[in-house]
Parts: C-alpha cells; sequence; structure tokens
C-alpha cells in the first residue's frame, strides 16, 4: 500500500491517476472531505498519522507548502518551515515507527540554487545552495529526513526535480503556453540559456520506480527530461505543436536584463534568460531509469489537454 499525500496537487493528480492505472494499492491523502480521499484537514507537526498508516508500505511525500511569486508572509521561512519541516519530520517519524519501509520526498532543484555556473549542471552531490526560503525549507526537511533514514529502518528518497509541466499545469509556464499562441515576435533568437525541465509523466514514473527500486534507500536524485531547452527552443516547440511558427528576433540578452533591471523585473529576466540544467548521469547509471516522454511528446500532451480544457 502507497501513502499518498498532497493526492489532490498538480503532481499528486498525476500519480494517483497512474497508480490507478498500474492496479496499485494506494490511500490518497486530501485536506478536505472528497470522494475515495482520506480526510486529514491541515497537515502540520500535530497530525495523527497511525490510522492513514496502517498497512502502508511506501509513503510518497508530495504535499508542501509551494513557491510562489510575490510572497505576503509576515514571516516566509517560517511559515515554509512550518509545513515543510516541520509537518514532514513528523509524519515520517511516524511513518518509521509504524514500519514503513520506504518515505519518498519530493523536494525541488531549489536546494541547489537558482541558477548554474556556465557550463557546469547541478548535480546531485553539490553543496547545497538554496536562495529563498522555499529552497531552504525543502533543505532542512532533507536533512531531518535522512537523519530519521540513518536512525531507522526506513528507507528515505530524495527527488529534486526542476520546473514540472503537464497537463493542467499552471503559473509560469501556463503563462508561457498562451503568450506561445500569439502571433508576435520574441526577441529571444540570441539567447543561448540552458534550462531542464521535466514532464509530469516522467516524474511519476521516476517515483514509482523508486518505490519499488532496491538501491535508492537514502539517496538524493535529480530528474529531468533528458533535453535541455533554451528559452527560444522552448518557445518554438510549443509554437510548433499549436501549429504555429514562432518569430524569434535577435536581440542581445544582455540588452534584455538591462531593460528588465530598468523595469524593476531582474528576477523574471533571470528565469527567462538563465541557465538552470540538471545532470540526470548519476541518477540513471543508480537505477536505469530513462525518461518514458520525450519533451516533444510532454509538450503535445500538455498543450492538447490545455486546448481540451478551454
Amino acid at each position: 500500500m502507497i501513502l499518498v499525500t498532497g493526492a489532490t496537487g498538480f503532481v499528486g493528480q498525476a500519480l494517483c491517476a497512474e497508480l490507478s492505472r498500474r492496479q496499485m494499492a494506494y490511500r490518497p491523502v486530501s485536506r478536505a472531505a472528497k470522494p475515495g480521499f482520506l480526510a486529514m484537514g491541515n497537515i502540520d507537526s500535530g497530525t495523527d498519522w497511525a490510522g492513514a498508516l496502517a498497512g502502508v508500505e511506501t509513503v510518497v511525500h508530495l504535499a508542501a507548502r509551494v513557491h510562489v511569486m510575490n510572497d505576503t508572509s509576515a514571516d516566509p521561512l517560517a511559515a515554509f518551515r512550518a509545513a515543510n519541516v516541520d509537518a514532514t519530520v513528523n509524519l515520517a517519524r511516524q511513518a518509521a515507527k509504524a514500519g514503513v519501509k520506504r518515505f519518498i520526498f519530493l523536494s525541488s532543484i531549489k536546494v541547489n540554487g537558482e541558477a548554474i555556473a556556465p557550463g557546469k549542471p547541478f548535480t546531485a552531490s553539490d553543496t547545497p545552495h538554496p536562495e529563498d526560503a522555499y529552497g531552504q525549507s525543502k533543505r532542512e526537511a532533507e536533512e531531518a529526513l535522512l537523519a530519521i533514514g540513518n536512525e531507522t529502518k526506513m528507507d528515505v528518497v530524495i527527488i529534486r526535480p526542476p520546473l514540472v509541466y503537464g497537463p493542467g499545469v499552471k503559473a509560469n509556464f501556463a503563462s508561457l503556453m498562451k503568450w506561445a499562441k500569439r502571433p508576435f515576435p520574441w526577441p529571444f533568437g540570441l539567447v543561448a540559456n540552458r534550462r531542464s525541465l521535466v514532464f509530469v509523466g516522467n516524474l511519476v514514473d521516476f517515483i514509482l520506480l523508486c518505490a519499488r527500486h532496491t538501491d535508492v534507500g537514502n539517496r538524493v536524485f535529480l530528474i529531468s527530461d533528458g533535453a535541455d531547452l533554451s528559452i527560444g527552443e522552448l518557445i518554438g516547440k510549443l509554437s510548433s505543436t499549436m501549429g504555429r511558427k514562432a518569430l524569434l528576433l535577435p536581440v542581445p540578452p544582455r540588452l534584455l536584463e538591462g531593460l528588465a533591471a530598468l523595469l524593476g523585473r531582474r528576477a523574471a529576466a533571470q528565469r527567462l534568460l538563465g541557465s538552470l540544467q540538471v545532470d540526470i548521469g548519476e541518477t540513471t547509471a543508480i537505477t536505469g531509469w530513462s525518461p518514458p516522454f520525450s519533451v516533444e511528446d510532454g509538450l503535445r500532451l500538455t498543450v492538447a489537454a490545455s486546448e481540451r480544457d478551454r
């Protein structure tokens, strides 16, 4: 039996759908009452998991306070720690006591940092360098979980994905798809950045591999589609999938960065123009995993779902 927290979220819904497709026994957790789900209310450091953990061999912990732009919390780090560290540690300790064999934690590449040095993709062995409260909370959760794994017989598996996209994706990627539909030129023809993405179907496939693999305990894994794209290439592939041809103008990246700084949009420019690559070589070497979906497959399925939902 697999316990899935955050089962109503973007990744959680995809994971539960795949568990159902594979006819694997699972118990999905939600905050509010919902048919077929175990309602646990707000998950915090005092949540009693005894009933939820009965008969469970694997926990996939997806529930989290996610990264948001322009966080309005008076103390963002405290808020992230309460949800992402304290609540996670509480669940993990109860899981170990209940005899759970494996605890899979969805972390974030933000634990590594926000951008790479030129030509040096992030690896699982890099010294962590989180730059915001969300990344810091995920790092602290990882440290606490690995300590619990070393103290108990429960295997801990940590997965750090980059940006996750797929059917139903929201936020920045949804906005990018919306803009890619519009017939106007993009100033990214000279931008040679490289960014790693992961299709939600690839992430789910890897999570389920980690649920059964014999050599993943107390390890950290980075994951991606295995194909890194520049912002121009991503827009071009999205536009092509939508039956359009993207027009990319040859504007110097430094000019774009300067304009963004003048407009107070330096962080947004970094997300578009900077590089963030992950090296999945260690992941594939240890587990034998390879992405079942290409980036073209993932974008096609994402766009198709967006068209259906309009």
